[in-house]
């Protein structure tokens, strides 16, 4: 019986690293496709409005119409939560100029920079 026991832990301890790696790819994987999900969705937003919304505007004129945002034809997104990230991160939205926009999430660390499931994630253009 302890033999047994000892062979599951050791099967245990050498799975355990790789299942928790693969945990995190897979999540980042998620938030990259939720990124692009929300960037089509500005994209939605300003094909209708004329506009990418202001930097005080941010994701949330996705979901609830702004004052100023005529021609809206939202929601552009289900529910608010689409702008939480897989570690349960806001997503942000960073105008960049009159013609375009970032959509990023920090990754696991929440922090930016990092490398691997830390490094920050950024939608496509």
């Amino acid at each position: 019986m302890l033999v047994v026991i000892a062979i599951i832990g050791l099967i245990a301890a050498v799975l355990t690293p790789s299942l928790m790696g693969q945990l995190g790819r897979a999540r980042v994987k998620s938030a990259q496709l939720q990124l692009e999900s929300v960037a089509a969705a500005v994209e939605m937003f300003h094909s209708d409005v004329g506009r990418y919304p202001t930097a005080g505007e941010g994701l949330k004129a996705l979901v609830d119409e702004p004052a100023e945002a005529e021609g809206w034809t939202g929601p552009y997104l289900k529910s608010a939560s689409a702008l939480k990230d897989p570690w349960a991160g806001a997503i942000l939205y960073r105008p960049v100029d009159d013609q375009g926009f970032e959509v990023v999430s920090l990754g696991s660390d929440r922090k930016v920079g990092g490398t691997g499931t830390k490094r920050d994630l950024v939608a496509p253009k």
